[in-house]
């Protein structure tokens, strides 16, 4: 069972190729070039280092989301257009849960989380052990106050990955919750963990290209400010 990945829900963009659940190939690029400059130039020459086509992958798989609304639409586009072109199916991955797949084998709780702006995470809360995860929390988007109320009552270590883990870590110390960041190495989001995450839904989340759609948790900046276009004039 061949997988390739594509994450490009935040400023580092990567793809990987897992066989059977083990990672065959990867390549991993943040030097801040556009994802839709760096991706499929990135895919292609993997491939080509593996000798593989497009037709020997089984299933295609994408960080859906949450994370950057344009780095989503891009993996997202990438993937349908290459699932198309040989009549395979695709697997949408939650963007955290594939952040905690590479830490899978600690014994603890893995708190993802990503920057989303505005005083807020995007997170999900994991327990691990044994190369498995259970989830603990939804994917959410939460403030950090509100994060650090509801973490407080667990009582194993803390283990906090993704682009907004130095953020949330420092600021649990603060509150006096025990927490340590991931390494650098595994600390950031990457196609190894879509492929891992991806490996444990097969068969039974695999949908269609034309199925495939990001999964944003909040509205665009554009659409908040419309709405609020929208209900100035209601009032005016």
């Amino acid at each position: 069972m061949k997988i390739l990945a594509l994450e490009t829900s935040a400023k580092a963009a990567s793809c990987a190729v897992l066989d059977g659940g083990i990672p065959a190939a990867t390549s991993w690029q943040c030097t801040g070039l556009t994802h839709s400059r760096t991706l499929l130039p990135m895919v292609q020459d993997m491939l080509r280092n593996c000798e593989l086509s497009l037709a020997d992958i089984d299933a295609f798989a994408v960080a859906a989301g949450p994370g950057s609304f344009t780095g989503l639409r891009i993996g997202i586009a990438a993937v349908k257009g290459l699932a198309w072109a040989v009549d395979k199916p695709c697997l949408p991955v939650s963007t955290l849960e594939a952040m905690a797949w590479p830490l899978a084998h600690l014994e603890g709780i893995i708190v993802c989380a990503m920057d989303a702006r505005r005083q807020q995470i995007y997170n999900a809360v994991f327990q691990s052990g044994n190369g498995s995860l259970s989830r603990l929390r939804p994917d959410r988007a939460i403030s950090l106050e509100d994060a650090a109320g509801d973490l407080a009552p667990l009582d194993l270590p803390l283990t906090i990955v993704g682009d907004g883990a130095p953020l949330c870590c420092g600021f649990f110390q603060q509150k006096g919750i025990p927490c340590r960041l991931a390494p650098p190495h595994l600390r950031q989001q990457s196609a190894i963990g879509v492929g891992m995450a991806a490996a444990n839904l097969w068969p039974n989340g695999a949908v269609s290209p034309q199925e495939l759609t990001p999964v944003y948790l909040r509205l665009s900046q554009a659409e908040r400010e419309r709405l609020a276009r929208e209900g100035s004039h209601t009032f005016s």
